[in-house]
């Protein structure tokens, strides 16, 4: 998976809500051979959802999903990320891209949520700590979800924020980006950019709030 492409293999998609499906139907488009994991592979929606907009995928546990996959892809709810990490077995990871697209988001206190970890720790940096033998990189987390593959916007095309701390990695999270459509990927360092890259989630959720609409996305711009 290099040299400014990405090459069919196998990507393993751990979470089965719309964050997880939109982006394992993104691979599969692609011609990737890809498996969805999920606590309950055999329940009636995800069943639902592969017999068609998600016809072309395999659906397995945490574990099953991690051990397919040469690339893997973390799209669960951020507050069971940790607890889904130890349930698919940290060993299926080692020397893998991960592929970090989720925010840590606390609804308790109502809407706009917050972030439930903050300050000098970032969900992202707790991934990397739980997979001490993968490499973690950031990404998709500061976009909805319809706009995962083939971003358009009327104003042109966003930006794609990614951190993480190995190179050839996000290097190939590039090419995962390229594959998918992306034309405009910025990397704003180590994993610890993570802390900065949930933030901007929350404020885009409190746009779409005050918009009362969730077609938009990030640009950055430079002169």
């Amino acid at each position: 998976m290099a040299n400014g492409r990405l090459a069919h293999g196998r990507i393993g998609v751990l979470g089965s809500g719309e964050v997880g499906r939109r982006l394992a139907a993104g691979f599969a488009s692609r011609g990737h051979d890809v498996m969805i994991g999920s606590r309950d592979p055999g329940k009636a929606e995800l069943r639902e959802w592969l017999a068609g907009d998600g016809a072309d995928i395999e659906a397995g546990t945490f574990a099953q999903a991690a051990a397919h996959g040469e690339l893997l892809v973390l799209a669960l709810l951020g507050v069971a990320a940790e607890e889904a990490i130890t349930a698919a077995d940290p060993g299926n990871f080692g020397g893998k891209v991960v592929i970090d697209a989720m925010n840590p988001l606390d609804f308790s206190g109502g809407f706009p949520p917050r972030l439930s970890i903050a300050g000098e720790d970032s969900l992202g940096e707790r991934v990397q700590r739980a997979l001490p033998d993968a490499k973690v990189v950031k990404a998709f987390n500061t976009i909805g979800s319809p706009y995962f593959v083939d971003p358009s916007f009327s104003q042109g095309a966003p930006t794609m924020l990614i951190a993480g701390d190995d190179e050839g990695a996000k290097r190939t999270v590039g090419d995962v980006l390229a594959d998918l459509g992306w034309s405009d990927v910025v990397d704003i360092g180590g994993i610890e950019g993570s802390r900065e890259l949930e933030a901007i989630c929350i404020a885009w959720v409190k746009i779409g709030g005050m918009r009362g609409s969730w077609d938009h996305g990030f640009k950055l711009l430079v002169g």
